[in-house]
């Protein structure tokens, strides 16, 4: 009899959650059947299928194989279970190299109907879209709205599409406007929309590149065409990431971007919102191209320690630059408004870093200590699996005991027939156990060749503290980053020398990467299992 792991998966939360449960007894009915034993399950409910890696439940599902906990997957259709060529190939290969079969309602995928199937589902999706962008480039044509939130407006319950403006955000809108074109800044401008408590569209406190946006996007206030009485759509592009399964937008050139006249949406008087683009326009300085470069040593690094924003330039102190949190700066409710001189903060952290893990006995020792905590907390779960191990071992000896007694003649072939079910179902509920156990911990190592490098950078980042970045050095900035991750600046009465902690991984300086080894199955279940923590630094410099 063969053992079969069923599949289940709906895409939409407009879908009926109870689809997981129909999909089972379906694939419960075909087993009985076919004469296969359903020994697990697998589900994932509100995922697309058009990418495997953002499927905890299918995850698990590959994780189950690799383990021979099954014979052949069971799901009732292929779409259930692949709408991506590529992921069906994949896998395919995998479970081809496992023994591992596949079957649907229609009978056993082969090799060729699967390909095919597995064609014709990301066909039906990309054709999914087009649909999709044609109907919504419709209703732009119509004066309504394609979707997304707009400050200024809400939707009108009962007409899809149709906004109606909202009198209070509109009188925001208004005055910022009014206020720009007068010579105001965005951060000014910003700064006095916190100071009166006005809510923003999102997050806690105003910032200026609320007002300003990007340019490749439209986004912003100051140039978003809706105000002006102007649905602009296509602006940008959603795509998954074949790595990941995330969706991430791209900008579109603007000649795709499609315009529709809605003057029941204007906010802005024409004039209005065409001096604001003049003088965005006179103000913005075309970035370089290529990659965004690094302009101090620590840029995108600072945090303020109270409240966890961004730290930026305040001004400069007879050419020393000072930082400052954003919060506080912006007027957004934060206590730490103090300025910090940017060169003692970025020497503060090259000496941490060159005192606490500068040297490869420091880092041995971090990894030393890492290995032994990692032990530590995993004690439990190395006695929970050894117990399992031994119930793994005690079940198999029961097998193992009855066919010997069968080819000893001790008991007929009858007499196991009645027993052997239910030690085979023992059995199998011991590898599921075990598989879905964490595993022990594994024993890390220093990459001698990558600590060289590390160390080498760390004695050049002196050269860095004080200055912008010239040609070359952007490279080594970039470096500090994979060891850093965050700077935080902690409050401090003045005159006194604030904390600095400094987090980050020293994964990059170990030969090993850490990656997801949980193993799931179970009844109806989806997915789990924990990850082994990176060796996280946590340095406070004083």
């Amino acid at each position: 009899m063969k053992r079969a792991a069923i599949y289940a998966r709906f895409s939409s939360d407009r879908q009926k959650d109870r689809s997981v449960e129909d999909q089972i007894v379906l694939c419960r009915d075909l087993c009985d059947r076919a004469g296969m034993q359903v020994v697990t399950t697998f589900e994932d409910r509100q995922i697309s299928g058009s990418s495997a890696a953002n499927r905890p439940g299918f995850q698990s599902l590959m994780r189950a194989a690799e383990a021979q906990l099954f014979d052949v997957i069971v799901a009732e259709d292929m779409d259930r279970v692949f709408r991506s060529q590529a992921d069906y190939h994949n896998a395919r290969r995998r479970l081809d190299f496992l023994g591992i079969g596949l079957h649907t309602a229609g009978g056993e995928v082969g090799e060729l109907d699967g390909a095919l199937r597995a064609m014709m589902g990301e066909h039906y999706l990309k054709n999914l879209a087009l649909h999709t962008r044609r109907g919504m480039a419709g209703i732009v044509r119509e004066g309504r709205h394609a979707g997304g939130r707009a400050y200024g407006y809400r939707p009108i319950m009962g007409k899809p599409g149709e906004l109606e403006i909202v009198d209070d955000e509109a009188e925001v809108i208004r005055r910022i406007f009014t206020d720009y074109v007068a010579g105001e800044t965005p951060n000014a401008i910003a700064l006095e929309l916190n100071a009166e408590k006005v809510k923003p569209p999102r997050g806690s406190f105003w910032r200026s590149s609320t007002l300003v946006g990007s340019k490749a996007r439209g986004h912003g206030i100051l140039q978003n065409e809706v105000y002006a009485g102007r649905i602009v759509w296509n602006r940008v592009r959603m795509m998954k990431d074949p790595e990941t399964g995330k969706r991430i937008s791209r900008p579109n050139p603007e000649k795709e971007w499609q315009r529709a006249d809605a003057p029941h949406l204007r906010i802005v008087a024409e004039d209005m919102f065409n001096a604001a683009q003049a003088r965005r326009e006179a103000r913005t300085r075309e970035a370089p191209k290529g990659a965004r470069k690094l302009k101090y040593l620590l840029s995108g690094l600072l945090r303020c320690g109270a409240c966890g924003a961004g730290m930026q330039i305040k001004d400069r102190d007879l050419g020393r630059i000072r930082i400052q949190c954003v919060g506080a700066k912006h007027g957004a409710g934060c206590d730490n408004g103090r300025a910090y001189y940017l060169d003692r903060i970025e020497r503060a952290v090259v000496e941490g870093l060159k005192t606490q893990i500068g040297s490869r006995e420091a880092i041995a020792y971090f990894v030393k200590v890492f290995n032994e905590e990692q032990r530590r907390q995993s004690a439990g779960a190395a006695a929970a699996r050894a117990k399992l191990e031994v119930r793994l071992a005690d079940a198999q000896r029961g097998v193992d005991r009855l066919v010997d007694a069968i080819a000893d003649g001790v008991i007929t072939k009858e007499e196991a027939g009645q027993r052997m079910p239910a030690l085979r179902a023992a059995l199998e509920t011991a590898k599921a156990a075990l598989a879905a156990s964490e595993e022990p911990p594994k024993v890390v190592t220093m990459h001698p060749k990558v600590v060289d490098q590390y160390l080498r950078d760390l004695d050049r980042l002196d050269q860095l503290i004080a200055g912008d970045l010239a040609e070359g050095d952007d490279g080594l900035a970039k470096a500090l980053r994979e060891i850093v991750t965050q700077v935080s600046v902690m409050p401090a009465p003045a005159r006194q020398a604030p904390e600095i902690k400094i987090e980050g991984y020293l994964e990059t300086l170990l030969k090993q990467t850490f990656e997801d080894r949980s193993v799931s199955g179970g009844q109806h279940g989806s997915g789990g299992g924990t990850r082994t923590p990176d060796p996280r630094i946590m340095i406070p410099v004083l």
